[in-house]
């Protein structure tokens, strides 16, 4: 990307402004019926649903193909044929004909390549979850706003119609009553991603440091190259960021009706049990936000509820998603539908709808329109969906030895919590764990601003170091003033 990587690109206000005024390379309002050319960058399992998702708008064609590995490359150009390949992002953001760009790339990659691609005058669709750490994900909003750049959060749960169903229901109609607190989970099975004594061989066809881009060149010993990313914090974001960020999103949207931006205090622990393998990630971990309104917890697990078991841990029968404690019952929500309960515990009402299989086609109307607000899930609600798994993975990564009295320190909301705690350790228990074992970890109660996205009080220098994470050269991303 020789045009584009030049030092001296949009680096003015006077240049910035212009690119922004001018709208980078899309008109200011695209006909229905004119054509829009999408790159993807990411080319794995995500990426495929990508192209399966905007292959199916009408008048959006796939003339892009972005991943470092060239295996990957080949199999997406025989499904597109005529597209052109890539294994750097930065050459293709210099094609001017490309409009928009869908980024499925590892984790660690989101921000840097959805801030270069607004750089350089592209629309931007971004996986979930939108950041790796909490600051880099707010120099994407600023970048949205500085260079007036349609951004679309892949949190497409958000376009299905039914959550607008949920949120007139419990608030509007109110029809469980008083909303006393709420509990997330995703309790769903994985498996060791094993532990190798020498460092994996990089599979071949891969540029190395391409994949790497901002991350710590480090050795892998993992058993796989591709997937496995997620488990290890120098790329990934552990389940918290993989699976947590859409039922929080659900809650934020439903419960919150997106009024809570971030907590304002957090209190995280969990372990990797059970499988001592090259992982780094929680594959038990829990937490309590406070939101200043309704209390809010999340457990999530890997393990089988028993050992050899085939069966997940539930809470009340909720596996993937969430359950709205009100006065006069409870709302068990998930991806796709949801039932109301009245205190006898008998359905009152049925909700149901898609995944979001409209999220691609939003964006879309919103390019061609030049409106964000038309946009389902706006990037700066991803960001703070996404903020709630940072924080939580931030709790668990600066938490010591698990202390019960540190655990009760919520000031009136521990018998919710308490239930959680209890079925964490009758979990872990089933696996040989004590909550006490140095595998364990809590956080002491840490204290957040959502204004400033920062911890203060006692403790905020064991949390702040984990906001921002130190990124190689030459794949920095930028501060967005």
């Amino acid at each position: 990307m020789s045009q584009f990587i030049r030092r001296d690109f949009l680096k003015t206000s006077l240049a910035a402004g212009l690119f922004a005024a001018m709208g980078g390379n899309s008109r200011a309002l695209r006909a229905a019926n004119e054509e829009i050319n999408l790159a993807i960058v990411g080319l794995g399992g995500r990426g495929g649903e990508h192209a399966n998702m905007f292959r199916s708008v009408p008048g959006v064609k796939i003339v892009g193909l972005v991943d470092p590995d060239e295996s990957r490359q080949m199999a997406f150009q025989a499904k597109f044929p005529g597209s052109r390949v890539y294994s750097d992002l930065r050459n293709m953001l210099d094609d001017s004909s490309i409009d928009v760009v869908s980024i499925a790339t590892c984790n660690h990659w989101h921000c840097l390549a959805a801030i270069w691609a607004m750089q350089a005058g592209k629309d931007v669709y971004v996986e979930k979850p939108l950041s790796h750490s909490q600051w880099e994900g707010r120099q994407v909003v600023a970048a949205a706003r500085k260079y007036n750049r349609i951004v679309q959060h892949g949190t497409q749960q958000r376009s299905s119609l039914f959550q607008a169903e949920i949120r007139k229901f419990l608030h509007e109609e109110q029809g469980l009553g008083e909303i006393q607190f709420v509990q997330v989970c995703r309790y769903g099975i994985r498996q060791t991603i094993g532990k190798r004594e020498t460092p994996l061989p990089i599979p071949a066809g891969v540029d190395y440091n391409l994949w790497l881009g901002p991350a710590e060149d480090r050795p892998l010993f993992r058993e796989k190259f591709h997937y496995d990313w997620h488990w290890d914090w120098n790329t990934g974001s552990g389940e918290m960021g993989n699976w947590g960020v859409h039922v929080l999103d659900d809650v934020r949207n439903t419960v919150f009706r997106d009024e809570i931006t971030l907590p304002t205090r957090i209190l995280a622990g969990g372990g990797r049990l059970a499988w001592n393998d090259a992982g780094e990630t929680p594959n038990v971990h829990f937490a309590y936000f406070d939101t200043g309104k309704i209390p809010t917890f999340i457990g999530l697990s890997n393990l089988p509820a028993q050992p050899n078991s085939k069966s997940s841990l539930n809470y009340r029968g909720v596996s993937t998603g969430y359950l709205v404690q009100c006065e006069g019952g409870h709302y068990a929500g998930r991806r796709g539908g949801g039932e109301a309960y009245d205190t006898a515990g008998k359905v009152i009402r049925s909700f149901k709808g898609d995944a979001g299989s409209s999220h691609g086609a939003n964006f879309i109307q919103a390019v061609r329109a030049r409106d964000n607000a038309l946009l389902k899930s706006p990037i700066d609600v991803g960001h703070d969906s996404t903020g709630w798994c940072n924080l939580a993975n931030i709790g668990f990564r600066a938490g010591g030895a698990y202390s019960v009295d540190q655990s009760r320190e919520l000031n009136g909301h521990e018998a919710a919590w308490q239930v959680l705690l209890d079925q964490m350790k009758t979990h872990i228990e089933a696996h040989g764990y004590q909550m006490n074992d140095a595998a364990v970890r809590l956080s002491p109660l840490l204290q957040h601003d959502p204004a400033t996205e920062r911890f203060v009080g006692p403790h905020a220098e064991l949390a702040n170091p984990f906001l921002k994470r130190t990124y190689r050269e030459p794949f920095v991303v930028p501060e967005i003033a």
